[in-house]
């Protein structure tokens, strides 16, 4: 695995990285579940807020399988 992909999962694997992560997602959803029918402004942002924590997350797991991936190659000499 790269350098790249190896920094990637040593985030994905970090317990504060992890716990940033739950507790953000945790926030924003509890915020969403308190916000008022007529605040739709506040819940779009909520969840374009969620959406773009999932993106992070998947852009690091996808540096990490590309890495995985590559050294596969690498392996097999393809």
């Amino acid at each position: 695995m790269d350098d790249r992909a190896r920094r990637a999962q040593s985030l994905l694997n970090d317990p504060l990285i992890v716990e940033a992560f739950e507790t953000l997602e945790k926030d924003l959803l509890d915020t969403w579940k308190q916000s008022g029918t007529g605040d739709k402004e506040t819940r779009e942002s909520l969840w374009l807020a969620m959406r773009l924590l999932d993106r992070l997350h998947i852009h690091l797991q996808s540096i990490v399988e590309t890495g995985q991936m590559a050294e596969k190659m690498q392996q097999y000499q393809l």
